[in-house]
Parts: structure tokens; sequence; C-alpha cells
């Protein structure tokens, strides 16, 4: 079942929104506001939003921006708006789609279908003999295992997952430790130490691979 935040000031668009969508496998999350949207993806993961522009406080074209700044949700924007400037504006501050109301319940369905088929994550990524498997929680090199911690683990698969991406280490401790978290840069640094010993000591060159950007962060290269 996908989950899916459901942003609009108007109950009416949320409740008929939710009650199409519920046959189909979604669960709906409905936020009446920027502000309690933002909130609710700082506690909760979702698959992908479904977001309103037309909004008073915070309209949303900001809440899209704020959310860009920490997820890669997907992002369609349903508004009563459809001049080609203000499409063009949602899709550079990072939406994914636009849908114009009132719109077709099925076309709808479709094109939530099909940003959820590109979005989905990596379950398997495989370099050179080296194999990263979410659903095993294992990393192996030539069939031989690596153990990882939990952390080591989940920051490797992050960066595996997205080759010659540079993610700051602000962000990897967004990602791997949460919000929320105290920890502090110097704690990614020491785990990205470990995974490359490990790695190392296996016999993979990760060194080739698991890069470091000066002042930046780190990336993967494939």
């Amino acid at each position: 079942m996908h989950k899916v935040l459901l942003v609009d000031d108007e109950k009416r668009m949320l409740d008929l929104v939710a009650l199409y969508l519920r046959p189909y496998n979604y669960s709906c999350i409905k936020a009446s506001s920027g502000m309690q949207a933002l909130a609710l993806l700082n506690k909760e993961a979702f698959d992908l939003v479904l977001l309103d522009i037309m909004m008073p406080d915070m309209d949303g074209w900001e809440v899209c921006r704020e959310i860009r700044k920490v997820s890669n949700v997907p992002i369609i924007m349903l508004t009563a708006r459809e001049q080609q400037e203000d499409i063009v504006k949602g899709l550079r501050l990072g939406a994914d789609d636009y849908m114009t109301k009132p719109f077709r319940e099925e076309e709808l369905l479709a094109r939530m279908e099909a940003l959820l088929r590109r979005s989905s994550p990596a379950k398997r990524v495989e370099l050179d003999g080296l194999i990263w498997e979410e659903d095993r929680f294992e990393l192996s090199y030539n069939h031989e295992p690596i153990r990882l911690t939990p952390k080591e683990f989940s920051m490797l698969g992050l960066l595996m997952k997205n080759p010659n991406k540079v993610f700051e280490r602000d962000r990897l401790l967004e990602l791997v430790w949460g919000f929320d978290s105290e920890t502090e840069g110097r704690t990614v640094d020491s785990h990205v130490r470990n995974i490359r010993e490990k790695i190392r000591q296996a016999g993979f060159p990760v060194d080739e691979h698991f890069q470091t950007v000066w002042g930046i962060g780190y990336k993967w290269v494939n």
C-alpha cells in the first residue's frame, strides 16, 4: 500500500480525492495547510504528495520549495490555475507533475502510478561483484559477506543507489540518522572510514568509487 499526503485547504477536495484513491490501495493522510503538511513530512515517510497551490498563509509553491530542501518525495501539483508560467514555476521549484482542476480521476490515478514506478527505490545494487541487497540486509563481494552496522549499511545503500550525486554531511545526517538527531558531521566521517576499511579488506577497490568531495560531503561513482 502506498502512502499519500493530500494537501489542500478545501476539506471537500481532500475528502473526494481520499475517497477515490482508497479502493486502489492508497493510504491517504490529509493536511489542510502548508504548515501542517511540512510537520507531517518531518514525522512520517510518504510515497507521494498531492499538493494544491492556492492556499492561505503558505501557498503550494512555498510548500514545494520547503519540501525539496529535505525530501525527494514525488510531488503532483493540483490547482485551478492553468497559466503556462504557473506550470513552469511549479516544475522549476521541484514538482514532478502538474494537473489543473477539475481533473479526470482516471488521469490522476495514471499519473500517480507513473511517478511511483519511476521513484521506486532499488532493492539491489551491484557493481563489479559488490552487491548491496536491502531485503536481505546484506553487502557482499564475490559472494563473501561484508559485515556493516545498520547505519553503515543505510549510508552505503543511499550512495550506491544515487551514483555521482554529492551528499552533504548534513544531508546524510538527515537521511540516515533522522531530522531530530543531534549527531554531528564527524560521525558521518567516522562511518565513512569504517565502511571503506571493511570493503577494502574484502578486496574491492572501494577508494575508486566511494569518493570524498572536499569541504562538502561524499559521493559514489560507478
